[in-house]
This record gives C-alpha cells, structure tokens and sequence, in this order.
C-alpha cells in the first residue's frame, strides 16, 4: 500500500485534459492508494461550497469514489482556500489544518500547501492575511454567486500581472523560514507544493541534522505526484495528453 500527494492542478472548465489526466490517474492508484493527499491549488478557483463548478462534477464524484477504500486529504491552497467542511464531506475528505503533521511509513512529515513559505513576497503575504481573515471570507461569501465569480476572476487577474513582474526569487520559498519551519515542528520531511519547481531539495539544519523538502509540481504539460511507502518514496511524473 502507498500514500500518494498532490498539488497545483488548477482544474478549470477551460484545461479538460487535466480533468481526464486526473480521472487516469485515481483509476492508477485505486489498487494500491492508501491515502490520497491534496495539498491545495486544486482547483483554479472555488468562491464557496454552495457554488461548486458543475463542469468538475465528474472529478468530485471519482474522488468520493475513492475515499469509500482509501484516505483522502485536502489541504487549502491558494486558489481553493474557501473549501469547506460540506464540499469535504461531499468527496468524504478530512480538511487539514494550513500545517499538518503526519506519519510517514519512514519518517514524520510536515504537509502543506507552501506559500506560507514565500516571505519575501511582501504583497502576496499581505493578500493571504486579507483572504484568510474569517471576517473577510464571511463577507465574501455573502454575497451572490454572480459577484464572487466576478471578484474572483478580478483576483486571478490581478495575482497574474503582478506575478510576472516579479523575480523568481521573491516568488520562490525563504530559506530562513523554510529552516524556522522545520525547527517549529521538529520533523526532517517536509513536502509543499505552490512554487510550481518540483524538486527534492536537502536542507542542513542548526542542529547539524539533514532535512529534506519535497517540493510537488503543477499540472500543465506533465501532471506531478509523490508516491511513498514502507521502502521510502519517489517524486514522479507522466504527460498530460493535450486537447
């Protein structure tokens, strides 16, 4: 049995062929998936369980499939952090807190999404503190499906242009917080997707100690995942056939 993590798919209405790369692979992992960890960015944009794209209802009802035999996760991103306990339920997933520790079959494991990591983006960490005050996600959320769906779209729009001014650098983790991060929950693995580099990266702690930081891709021309189990684990890849 293995316990499989992915992230960043951004399933949307417009990308059909990750909505077909998805569905291949849970029907891959059926036989031997233990657990399934979605750890954020799944969806391109989610303004409320009351308003799921019906577009995606084949995805939502394969994922409630595969929990009946297997685990399943979901870890907030930060495109798909307004889904809530009812669409979890729905899939008969558990929400994960924004950090989350768990127990790998070789080791303990710090999960999550990973933009808390990218301190150096100043604006962006200012617009997480924004999104993810209960007060401002209540507001939102009161308003009519119509005006979230045009508010969303202003966000997305916004978050593209002022990505593509960025460097890289800022945009990427900060490897003071990255080290402050494993020292807080005292684990040696930490996997995180967000930064679209997939990468096995090795970190030395203050301790002297070694750590590594498994860094998940997103899904566009090559869909991404970590599989791990009892002999250790492996981050792969498989083409995404194209329209």
């Amino acid at each position: 049995m293995a316990i499989y993590f992915i992230s960043d798919l951004h399933l949307k209405p417009q990308r059909p062929d990750l909505n077909r790369a998805l569905l291949c692979f849970l029907d891959q992992i059926t036989p031997d998936a233990e657990a399934l960890y979605l750890l954020g960015d799944i969806f391109e944009a989610w303004i409320g369980d009351d308003a799921p794209d019906p577009a995606l209802e084949e995805i939502y009802n394969r994922l409630a499939r595969l929990s009946q035999n297997c685990q399943l996760y979901f870890q907030h991103g930060n495109r798909d952090f307004l889904v809530g306990n009812t669409f979890c339920q729905q899939i008969g997933a558990s929400l994960l807190p924004e950090y989350a520790e768990i127990d790998l079959p070789f080791a303990k494991a710090l999960v999550l999404h990973g933009d808390q990591l990218c301190t150096d983006d100043t604006d962006y960490m200012a617009f997480r503190a924004m999104v993810r005050n209960p007060e401002w996600q209540q507001a939102f959320l009161s308003k009519p499906v119509t005006e979230r769906l045009a508010i969303a779209k202003q966000l997305r729009d916004a978050s593209q242009a002022q990505g593509a001014m960025k460097s890289s650098d800022i945009t990427d983790v900060n490897s003071a917080t990255v080290l402050a991060t494993f020292a807080e929950h005292q684990v040696r693995v930490m996997i995180h997707g967000h930064t679209h580099r997939p990468k096995i990266h090795h970190h030395t702690l203050p301790s002297g100690d070694t750590a590594e930081r498994i860094v998940l891709g997103d899904w566009d021309q090559l869909g991404w995942y970590l599989r791990a189990d009892k002999q250790g684990y492996s981050l792969e890849s498989f083409p995404i056939k194209p329209d």
